[in-house]
């Protein structure tokens, strides 16, 4: 009897999904790029995107193209663009959702044969594949800067968070390819999962659906940096505490450079900051704004006196 999908399923802790998925990425990898997965080395100079300057352009391309371009849809009717949106966050879901899956594959086994300290802090758990992957994910930020063009197409308001957030998570993630940091698997991780749900939300509500727990993609970004903080603050200390005053309690030294530690530890506290502060301002000042009107409603001023009218809730 010929064998069936099922018959090839096997749970185990190097196929933590029944199957592997390596042997797919190897294929998809080698006919994109035509080489082997295993070829692939990030070197300054070399591999696209790999220098200092070019991100440096880019952020300010990016600039440039988002303030130009609202300066010239100023006086124009903004573009639809629906069918397209919803394309690029399909597509945005689906590469969100593989690398995602691609990373808990090789982070399984790490962690469970070596323990979570290893994982995020010895130099060897900064392995050939999971530098591919993190190459694959500082790509993708290129990509999703395509979000603000969309908004400035069609004429939606570019909000500080927004527009610093895209940019810098690119800076973000080229810095800590060139310092090599061992933790960077979790924010890239938490990321992902957050990606996934917010690109599908962005599809589906560009598709016309209502989706009930958009309030809730906020919290759950202000958790992801919340566990991001503690976990690379506990790497930078730790780091620290061991190469410059050992006579604090300390696991040890934490693979990464000085600078990419910092600049990442600072970054992502700005984020936090940030997306709670949007919070507080979409969320918790419309439920004030909601409260105080329903307060207020069903009465009416005439000649300076507070009279009540029956008005209709929608």
């Amino acid at each position: 009897m010929a064998s069936t999908f099922l018959d090839k399923v096997n749970f185990s802790i190097d196929q933590p999904f029944g199957i592997k998925l390596d042997p797919y990425f190897n294929q998809a990898y080698e006919f994109v790029t035509g080489k082997s997965i295993d070829s692939f080395a990030f070197q300054e100079g070399v591999t696209p995107f790999s220098t200092s300057n070019e991100v440096i352009v880019w952020t300010i391309t990016y600039l440039v193209v988002i303030f130009g371009g609202r300066e010239l849809m100023r006086n124009q009717e903004p573009f639809k663009l629906k069918h397209l949106f919803i394309l690029h966050n399909f597509l945005l879901t689906v590469a969100s959702g593989a690398l995602l899956l691609l990373f808990i594959e090789n982070l399984v086994p790490m962690v469970a044969r070596h323990g979570l300290f290893y994982a995020i802090c010895d130099d060897d758990a900064w392995t050939q594949r999971l530098e591919l992957l993190y190459y694959l994910n500082y790509l993708v930020k290129y990509w999703e800067l395509a979000d603000t063009v969309f908004l400035v197409l069609k004429k939606k308001p570019l909000e500080f968070l927004h527009y610093f957030h895209h940019s810098m998570t690119m800076v973000l993630c080229f810095v800590q390819l060139g310092g090599r940091t061992s933790v960077s698997w979790v924010p890239i991780v938490l990321n992902l999962t957050v990606h996934v749900f917010m690109y599908y939300y962005y599809m589906r509500s560009a598709a016309g659906v209502r989706i009930w727990w958009k309030q809730y993609l906020t919290t759950l970004q202000i958790i992801q940096f919340v566990l991001d903080l503690g976990i690379i603050y506990y790497c930078a200390y730790t780091y620290f505490s061991f190469t410059y005053a050992p006579y604090l309690p300390n696991h040890g030294k934490c693979a990464g450079t000085e600078g990419a530690a910092v600049f990442g530890c600072a970054l992502l506290s700005s984020y936090l900051l940030l997306f709670i502060n949007f919070y507080i301002q979409t969320y918790k000042s419309k439920a004030k704004a909601v409260k105080k009107n329903g307060a207020t409603n069903g009465k009416v001023v005439s000649n300076g006196n507070v009279k009540k009218t029956k008005t209709k809730h929608i």
